[in-house]
């Protein structure tokens, strides 16, 4: 499994949950899915239901003991994940993202580079993620 491929998984992206069918996205869902008039039918392979990144990555940190601000640390959104965020591991995810080779070279532009690469992937699979982290 993929190291992003991880990340949906514990973020519960993708997944099908019979226990909470289309009631389950909050009201602003619906403004970041597909435009209105677009040719994605519900239930036409589309997820049942859109995860509240924000929402779900904030209540994580609510129950961690240490200050973590997802928000603009990569390394902080994967501590609060459980995933290993070792230089290493953010390299192998930023290659995993086709992250440009001149970032790769420094850290800091990497780890730029990765988080808003994480969050828009996150969008992109299903998770409704606040336009000002995109």
């Amino acid at each position: 499994m993929s190291l992003f491929s991880t990340i949906l998984s514990k973020l519960g992206i993708g997944e099908a949950h019979a226990d909470t069918p289309a009631a389950a996205p909050t009201a602003g869902a619906t403004e970041t899915t597909t435009p209105a008039g677009s040719a994605a039918p519900a239930g036409a392979g589309s997820h049942i239901s859109q995860v509240d990144v924000a929402a779900k990555l904030d209540g994580l940190a609510a129950q961690k003991g240490e200050q973590l601000n997802w928000k603009t640390s990569i390394v902080d959104l994967l501590k609060l994940l459980d995933l290993d965020s070792s230089l290493t591991a953010r390299q192998e995810l930023a290659k995993e993202l086709n992250c440009p080779a001149d970032k790769l070279g420094d850290s800091a532009q990497m780890n730029v580079w990765l988080h808003k690469a994480v969050l828009q992937k996150l969008a992109d699979n299903g998770g409704n993620v606040p336009a000002d982290l995109l």
